[in-house]
């Protein structure tokens, strides 16, 4: 079990780092974590903030540096590249404004110096959203982008020392272009998850790329892997963070457009482990931060540190530790207040509209109590009013609707009555994991205003098992990224029963 913590002041010193997404966050041996650029509020940043582990102190080092148009660091960007090789942070491309980069630079956080590196061989071409990965200590293997005309499927890999650019020819099957994506080096292998594609459409695929060690009398290839387990939906602007065994994988967005308000943006964590080569849920204790994309997730020993990002609105600047349930701070969880029943930002935002599943006043929180009790739900609301959302309210409910009739002529209601019949037609194994949000909610929106429209009489629950009974299940459940894949057939059998009200 982990627990999401929200940072606090006695957790850091000094200024914290401001508001930004696409920004990259390095972690140098294990003493610091080096922040560098970012965007918010359509301004680039060129600005570094340090973390140092070891005295929890924020502080922005003073840099001096030179580069080819004597200007002392580099220039203010975004959706860049870093890596860390020792001491040393390596930076490559990204974007300021409408213009991608090519230019290199190394930052020596001993001494806290930039230069912008001179290198040759296959130099590659200027671009964003790209995602690299160091290899050893010595190399860097870069995969894919944008260069403002076209999606890249290409590789390259530099040697820090004598700093050569090498454009690795990788023989068979391909991966489709793409950028927004990750590229973590595990053991041997270079894995590759999800982003944009060519032509738009965001993938959830997971590549391999072999033939990277210079030891190793290995051809460069690619293999797609299709792992069992509950597998991540397809997303890109997410993190993958190595540890212990395990990677993993937060946040992101899904559907098209680029930093679109329209956009669903997700704070599920999954785990692709090592060891048993599966996907897993992370079993997480409590709420996640709210969704995002564009953030920065490191590790540190056993805990990780997330920061910023974007969540088609605004522009994050919090900071949360997710750690496992022996750690000291996840005591904090035990003395906070209890959380309101909601799946994540896009779920609930604490909104009011549960009023139009019963009257207001005196009898509404009875009704509440009273649903608790009958359901025989353990958990404790913060407020008076139950956080349910409403079906005009639930941005990615109603783009599956929409997205349902297609060129049919309906109304709303019509695409939301549509959208559930074809829910209570379908087999478990035809529902996309993709719906298994919009799905878990609008079965917690039809219990609640079925049993709370007249005050929770007609209810006949709950001991499981005995004849005659309602059982609800799934009603407690915060997130879809808690229902395990037996538990679909099971919601989809309890949400058939229920009649919209």
């Amino acid at each position: 079990m982990h627990y999401w913590i929200r940072a606090d002041s006695a957790d850091f010193a000094g200024p914290l780092p401001q508001p930004r997404s696409g920004h990259t966050a390095v972690l140098i041996g294990k003493s610091k974590v080096v922040v560098f650029g970012g965007l918010v509020d359509k301004k680039f940043l060129g600005d570094v903030v340090v973390y140092d582990i070891e005295n929890k102190l924020w502080f922005q080092p003073q840099c001096s540096g030179s580069g080819s148009d004597g200007q002392v660091a580099p220039s203010a960007r975004s959706f860049h590249v870093a890596v860390a090789i020792d001491c040393h942070m390596f930076i490559f491309g990204g974007r300021s404004g409408s213009k991608r980069l090519g230019d290199f630079w190394v930052l020596d956080t001993d001494i806290w110096q930039w230069s912008e590196l001179t290198s040759f061989g296959d130099l590659p071409s200027p671009r964003d959203f790209s995602a690299a990965s160091a290899i050893g200590n010595r190399r860097i293997v870069m995969y894919g982008g944008w260069d403002g005309k076209k999606w890249l499927s290409d590789v390259y890999v530099l040697d820090t020392m004598s700093l050569e650019w090498m454009e690795l020819a990788v023989s068979g099957t391909l991966p489709p272009p793409r950028c927004g994506h990750t590229a973590t080096m595990v053991e041997k292998r270079l894995l590759v998850y999800g982003g944009r594609g060519g032509g738009g459409p965001i993938m959830g695929d997971l590549w391999a790329l072999k033939g990277l060690i210079e030891e190793e009398i290995e051809t460069p290839g690619w293999t797609q892997l299709k792992l069992p387990g509950q597998s991540p939906s397809p997303r890109c602007g997410h993190t993958v963070t190595s540890g212990g065994h395990y990677l993993l994988l937060f946040g992101g967005h899904g559907t098209a457009g680029w930093l679109s308000r329209y956009d669903i943006y997700y704070n599920d964590c999954i785990v692709l482990d090592r060891v048993s080569a599966q996907w897993k849920r992370l079993p997480t204790g409590n709420d996640p931060p709210p969704a995002r994309a564009y953030h920065s997730m490191t590790c540190i020993g056993s805990r990780y540190l997330l920061f910023g990002g974007f969540d088609g609105q605004s522009t994050f600047s919090d900071l949360w530790w997710l750690v496992p349930e022996d750690d000291p701070i996840s005591k904090r969880v035990l003395a906070s207040p209890p959380k309101t029943l909601s799946e994540n930002k896009d779920m609930a935002t604490a909104n009011d509209s549960i009023r139009s599943a019963f009257k207001e006043g005196d009898g509404e929180e009875y009704a509440i109590t009273e649903l608790q009790k009958r359901l025989n739900i353990s958990f404790a609301l913060s407020g008076s009013r139950l956080q349910i959302i409403d079906e005009l309210e639930d941005k990615e409910f109603l783009e599956l609707a929409s997205g349902f009739i297609g060129d049919k002529v309906f109304n709303t209601p019509q695409a939301i009555q549509a959208l559930r019949d074809r829910w209570r037609n379908s087999a478990p194994r035809s529902i996309p994991l993709k719906e298994l949000g919009p799905l878990l909610r609008d079965y917690q929106r039809l219990i609640t205003r079925h049993h709370l429209s007249s005050d929770g009489s007609d209810i006949q629950f709950l001991e499981s098992g005995v004849p005659g009974k309602e059982t609800y299940e799934y009603y407690h459940i915060k997130s879809a990224s808690q229902l395990r894949m037996d538990d679909i057939p099971k919601l989809l059998a309890e949400y058939i029963q229920l009649s919209p009200v």
